[in-house]
């Protein structure tokens, strides 16, 4: 494994690696490459303590990145920004191949085991519905086509639990809210249609908790905007869906679910953040990202969770290429 070592000390100084060095360290043998893209490392290093939680964030590209020759100019390019909130560090990884200008707008993405899967949004040209599926695997630092979502949807709630991605809610093309829900194996390729929510809603937010899917508020066709404040949770286990009163504020955005105060509030930093909202939980760490106001900066905070306290962000600064829009974004541990 290394000269001079025995294997298992090797081993463990292997699987002390960070993830970003993986691309180079792949190179130095086909034994290590074969190691480090395998699933029994993710695992040892996992059930060990070494992997890390990052956020990917589908975020805005500077003006000045290369735009799409026939892309309207008003319009953003999107990439796959990841950070570190161990190490503060930013980084991108490549496009997505049949996407080289920027990804699909409102694309979702979800991650499962030290893979990336982006699927849906609207096509960056024509602004139409497309139901692509991508999967990106950190281990191996490539990019690989899923198989497509069963038909387009938009904006709708999203969730990866043992190797599947759940997909619930949304608005089909004609603009008309859906309680309609999928799962996809990433093993075997696969979609599967799940039992129908008791709700339409348009503009849900998807959270997995423990094992169910949780699709927070959304609104019914003919209550565009009117948020609800219900919950409707999937068991993974029972295949069945309950829906539970209370569980959010009716009216307010579910965009601000990922975490928050003992009291669900989100203390001063919600009015810093309160205008194109993004939150991800990576752990006992919680991001959020926004604006004050329309058209000011975009601002970076984070929050280590701490049981039966108020929240109290911290702002973090972001380079220059890093500081656009977070369109949405998920954990990633790898």
């Amino acid at each position: 494994m290394l000269p001079g070592l025995p294997h298992d000390l090797g081993f463990e100084c292997l699987t002390r690696l960070p993830y970003s060095d993986y691309p180079l360290a792949s190179r130095v043998s086909r034994q290590w490459c074969h190691l480090l893209q395998s699933d029994n490392f993710y695992h040892h290093r996992k059930k060990s303590g070494h992997t890390r939680k990052l956020a990917c964030l589908i975020q805005a590209l500077p003006q000045q990145h290369l735009a799409h020759p026939h892309k309207p100019t008003a319009s953003p390019a999107y990439a796959i920004t990841v950070f570190d909130p161990i190490s503060l560090s930013w980084d991108r990884i490549a496009p997505v191949p049949d996407y080289p200008f920027g990804l699909p707008l409102f694309c979702q993405p979800a991650s499962y085991e030290g893979k990336l899967v982006v699927m849906g949004g609207w096509d960056p040209v024509s602004y139409e519905p497309v139901t692509d599926v991508f999967v990106y695997d950190f281990r191996r630092s490539e990019w690989k086509k899923g198989k497509n979502m069963p038909s387009k949807r938009s904006f709708f709630a999203i969730g990866a639990h043992e190797g599947r991605v759940y997909v619930a809610g949304g608005h089909d093309e004609n603009k008309n809210a859906l309680k309609t829900a999928w799962v996809y194996d990433l093993g075997k390729e696969e979609w599967r249609e799940l039992e129908s929510m008791r709700e339409e809603r348009d503009e849900c937010e998807g959270r997995v908790v423990g094992d169910e899917l949780w699709v927070v508020s959304g609104y019914r066709t003919e209550r565009q905007g009117q948020f609800e404040g219900t919950v409707e949770a999937y068991g993974f286990g029972s295949g069945k869906w309950r829906r539970m009163e209370g569980m959010w504020e009716a009216g307010r955005s579910p965009r601000l679910c990922g975490g928050g105060g003992k009291d669900g509030s989100w203390g001063e930093v919600e009015g810093k953040v309160g205008v194109g909202v993004c939150v991800v939980r990576l752990g006992s760490v919680t991001m959020a990202t926004g604006s004050e106001y329309q058209g000011a900066p975009h601002a970076f905070y984070l929050h280590q969770v701490q049981e039966g306290q108020n929240c109290k962000f911290t702002q973090i600064s972001a380079p220059p290429q890093f500081s656009g829009f977070v369109q949405s974004g998920c954990c990633l541990e790898i």
